[in-house]
């Protein structure tokens, strides 16, 4: 009777456990069938349509500053140096006074020259007297051939004598002058100089170098590869870029940009076997001497473009472990990854060398979004895609 009771007691318990969990399970099941909505619509992405065009590309080179030329200032005199008038280091102009040297010797030299030419002079007076009696004489009969030709070549001869002293007089004047030692061209002095009291020898002992800054010359290279590029594309264009197409932009301190351009002023006919480059010179103006000689900066060429190039925005290419690709738009809008091969950065993005072509259409905005082979819904963008994460490739 008890056995009996307990079974029926357990297949009490059992119904009432297996109808609690029915109820229970029903309404969430139930409330799932509820939540379930339709299909999500498609991703809204920004798309830009590529087009071959040509596009500025300006190249960057290392380059250094040189002056424009550098003059050595040597004596032209000897003698001792009295005086230096400027300060070393300092920006002379041209004609300025900037040494002095013992002018003494060379005002006795002058002295001395000056009294042979009034020696010369007095000479010379009193031979034409002596001509031209012995000529009055001829003329009446008294004198004869031989006396009036001496009395000619005495008075040619004096003559001589008194330009030989004016010129010895004027080497004087010029030697006494080259005492005050000037400046032959604007610049920038050396900062070492000969001190007070030394002997200073003729061409020899160098005084300072000045450096003229204005304009500057800027040294820089490039590669005989670059060279080929540039001279490919030159060709395939239906008007070759010159030199006078062609400005350049100087960067320095901190990617500050210098406010005038300059222009290429030559470019070396041979490339270096050491380095393998092509050494180049630019010309800018520097009328306040910010660009010193010997300064590193950065040299921009402006008025190189690429024809025909098919150029995206950065934010549409991402990157995979077999490259970078892009989400192309096939038909009905439906995403299709594109692998593409891309060339240099440009200001607008990147080159794309091969993969795209003219007229398809490329996410640029919103590629975190989309999925490959789901369809999207494009809006062309106007003003440049927004900067968003790339995504991974699909595996």
């Amino acid at each position: 009777m008890v056995r009996r009771i307990l079974l029926i007691a357990v297949v009490g318990l059992g119904l009432a456990a297996g109808a609690y969990f029915f109820v229970s399970r029903l309404p969430g099941e139930r409330g799932a069938s509820q939540t379930a909505g339709p299909a999500q619509p498609p991703p809204e992405v920004g798309i830009v349509v590529v087009q071959p065009a040509e596009v500025p590309y300006p190249e960057e080179f290392a380059g250094r500053i040189a002056g424009f030329r550098d003059v050595e200032v040597r004596p032209q005199v000897g003698g001792l140096l009295l005086k230096r008038e400027y300060e070393e280091g300092a920006r002379v102009t041209q004609n300025q006074v900037l040494f002095r040297i013992d002018p003494a010797p060379y005002q006795v030299d002058l002295d001395r020259a000056q009294a042979r030419l009034q020696q010369a002079q007095a000479t010379l007076r009193q031979a034409e007297q002596a001509f031209n009696r012995t000529e009055e004489l001829f003329r009446r009969g008294v004198s004869t051939d031989v006396q009036l030709d001496e009395d000619r070549s005495r008075r040619d001869q004096t003559r001589a004598s008194v330009s030989l002293a004016e010129a010895e007089v004027e080497g004087a004047r010029l030697n006494l002058g080259y005492t005050t030692v000037t400046a032959p061209a604007t610049g920038v002095t050396a900062l070492l100089s000969p001190p007070i009291g030394t002997l200073i020898l003729t061409q020899q002992t160098l005084l300072t170098i000045i450096s003229q800054l204005d304009p500057a010359y800027v040294n820089f290279s490039f590669t005989d590869e670059q060279v080929q590029a540039f001279r490919a594309r030159n060709q395939r264009r239906e008007r070759p870029i010159t030199e006078n197409d062609l400005t350049v932009e100087l960067l320095y301190a901190q990617e500050a940009v210098y406010p005038q351009r300059g222009k290429i002023d030559t470019a070396a006919q041979r490339v270096d076997p050491q380095t393998g480059t092509v050494q180049a010179r630019a010309i800018f103006p520097n009328p306040d001497g910010v660009l010193l000689p010997g300064q590193f900066v950065r040299v921009r060429i402006l008025g190189i473009t690429l024809p025909n190039a098919i150029v995206i925005p950065r934010e549409a290419v991402s990157q995979g472990p077999q490259g970078p690709w892009v989400y192309a738009l096939g038909e009905n809008n439906v995403a299709q990854v594109r692998p593409i091969r891309l060339g240099p950065e440009v200001a607008a993005g990147w080159v794309v060398r091969d993969g795209l072509n003219g007229g398809e259409q490329v996410v640029a905005d919103g590629v975190i979004r989309v999925r490959p082979g789901q369809p999207v819904r494009p809006t062309l963008l106007s003003a440049g895609p927004k900067p968003v994460q790339g995504s991974k490739p699909p595996g």
